[in-house]
């Protein structure tokens, strides 16, 4: 107990006392009121103003935080086929100071985790070198905790536990799984690791509707001891993760196997570089399939080089040849210029522009031809006719008008779209040659959207991959979409007929179905190089739709380069018509006669 000041004396040597002086008595009690005060303002330090840092401080030494993965939505294809999905993989990490010999450690690693060579690849000694190089780098840092290894599958996580390596662990997470490997795989794209090594979707699908597709992470915050065990009554919380969204497909697994089995038959039997294929529903716009050779496995996407990855369906842009002209024929009689049984007065011979002279594919003219028979024989003189009927100004409007020179706004993440010169950069030339389908650069996505605006009675529609994503318990169904309209239905209706002759009479007439009105056209277009076109070069294609009266679907086959031959009625036609009757065979489509 401390007495009062007033009372206090000093005990002399000799047993005496003296009081002490007022004066000191002042500093002795001043002393005092200083030490309290500095005590207060102390403890008014550490239980105010740090509260919050000593708070969070004691928190890191006894409370641990885990991160709870959300679940990636499923993509699903419009006949339940599950296209992309999840499964459990595993994280495996070391614990440095734990492991007594990093480089041996390192080495029986790499032997199991070096990736499995690419197919044009038979050696993997220098990636499994490599890996051992990061691995044993890894393992020697001066840290408690380091990540070796990603997306670790079942089998080769007990493969490793066999080893018995101390200093080794896993942690489970979820990794991106597609069920049909490389099946549609530049429509659905990828899952990769972004900057911060978080799981993000790459290219196609997973690129564009990454963030439906993501999820929202949740987290465990538990309280433990100084040796880290669980406390039984200590502070336990939980957020539990909210899954993605699902994605349900215009995407038909039936018709998408089809088209990749002939596709891939045909890029064989043609010796073609590459090739496309597009399905499309006139009506709606949705995508039935959309396949390219060559193409890529999205489970093992690391093994391919970047430009695997561009779909080449909406990213790569060529001249659409003939497959262009029926367009062109549209817009002419949208403006009253032409009909079908019009005779061209110039198509008797080449056509000479400037010091350019405009001849037929093949060299025969046909004098006072129909406008009828210029898609049948594909003249290209007989479309020179049409342009100049229709003028630069109303050509150039109506290839705006059917959506060239702009994104379809497809939603896929890859799509580009090829610009337009401007209408002031135009010549006589450039107006002849863009009416059979050189001197313009298209995507095979806006051909086909063209071209299905013809079956669809003149209405533009938006293509569409996704039919439904899934919120909550509810689908929320995407609409179909119009764009515009460039053509009349009279006008649709009119250059349908014509596009059946020009299947029933024109170049592909040995490989068109009997029983079938079908509505087409072929292309031939030579590949620009260095400046001038390469005769041996070409894009081989074919565009139509069928049935001609109520067309189910609009078709798309190109091959790019084929060494078989260079035109488009002896490779990409019998494709087209090899796809079309198994087609519609699987709609149970009826023959119109």
């Amino acid at each position: 107990m401390i007495m009062p000041l007033r009372n206090f004396h000093a005990h002399s040597l000799t047993g005496g006392t003296r009081e002490i002086s007022p004066g000191r008595l002042k500093l002795l009690r001043l002393f005092y009121y200083l030490l309290f005060a500095a005590v207060a303002v102390r403890l008014f330090y550490w239980q105010v103003l740090r509260f919050d840092d000593l708070s969070a401080m004691a928190d890191q030494q006894h409370l641990v935080n885990y991160t709870l993965q959300a679940s990636r939505g499923t993509i699903t294809s419009a006949d339940g086929a599950v296209l992309a999905t999840n499964r459990p993989s595993f994280l495996l990490y070391g614990l440095p100071e734990a492991v007594k010999n990093p480089s041996d450690t390192a080495a029986k690693l790499a032997a199991v985790l070096a990736p499995t060579p690419a197919p044009d690849q038979t050696d993997n000694t220098s990636a499994e070198r490599q890996l051992k190089e990061e691995l044993q780098s890894d393992l020697s840092q001066a840290l408690d905790w380091v990540t070796l290894s990603k997306n670790v599958d079942l089998p080769t996580r007990q493969e490793i536990e066999k080893m018995n390596v101390p200093g080794l662990g896993f942690e489970s997470q979820l990794q991106r799984f597609y069920p049909e490997a490389s099946t549609a795989a530049h429509v659905l794209g990828f899952v990769g690791s972004d900057a911060s090594g978080q799981p993000t979707g790459y290219f196609g699908l997973e690129g564009y509707y990454n963030g439906e597709l993501t999820g929202v992470g949740g987290e465990v915050v538990e309280e433990k001891d100084a040796q880290g065990f669980p406390i039984a009554i200590g502070r336990f919380s939980q957020k539990d993760a909210q899954s993605g969204r699902n994605l349900l497909l215009n995407i038909n697994s039936t018709v998408q196997y089809i088209v990749e089995k002939h596709l891939k038959e045909g890029m064989e039997k043609y010796g073609a570089r590459s090739g496309t294929v597009i399905v499309m529903e006139p009506k709606t716009g949705a995508i039935l399939a959309m396949a390219s050779f060559p193409d890529y496995d999205p489970n093992n996407f690391s093994l391919y080089a970047k430009n695997d990855f561009l779909n080449p369906a909406v990213a790569d842009s060529y001249e659409p040849g003939s497959t262009f002209k029926p367009l062109v024929m549209a817009a002419a009689i949208n403006e009253g210029l032409i009909t079908p049984e019009t005779t061209c007065d110039s198509c008797s011979g080449p056509v000479k522009i400037d010091n350019y002279y405009i001849r037929t594919w093949n060299d025969k003219y046909f004098p006072e031809t129909t406008m009828r028979d210029v898609l049948i024989h594909s003249d290209n003189t007989g479309m020179v006719f049409v342009s100049r009927k229709l003028g630069l100004d109303k050509t150039y409007d109506y290839i705006q008008k059917f959506g060239f020179g702009a994104p379809t706004q497809i939603d896929l993440q890859d799509e580009s779209s090829p610009t337009l010169r401007p209408k002031n950069e135009w010549g006589m030339i450039d107006l002849a040659t863009a009416s059979f389908g050189q001197g313009i650069a298209v995507t095979p996505i806006q051909l086909v959207r063209a071209m299905a605006a013809i079956a669809n009675g003149g209405y533009l529609m938006q293509p569409q991959v996704v039919h439904a994503v899934q919120i909550g318990n509810a689908w929320r169904v995407i609409q179909p979409k119009v764009v515009s309209r460039p053509i009349s239905s009279q006008t649709a209706a009119t250059v349908t007929a014509m596009m059946v002759d020009a299947v029933s009479k024109g170049e592909a007439k040995f490989f068109a179905l009997k029983g079938f009105n079908i509505a087409g056209k072929t292309g031939t277009a030579q590949i620009p190089v260095a400046g001038h076109y390469d005769p041996t070069k070409t894009i081989a294609s074919f565009v139509g739709f069928a049935p001609a009266e109520d067309p189910k679907f609009v078709m798309l086959v190109e091959y790019e380069q084929p060494s078989s031959s260079i035109y488009g009625a002896e490779t990409a036609a019998p494709t087209f018509f090899d796809i079309a009757k198994e087609l519609l065979a699987y709609y149970n489509i009826a023959p119109s006669y």
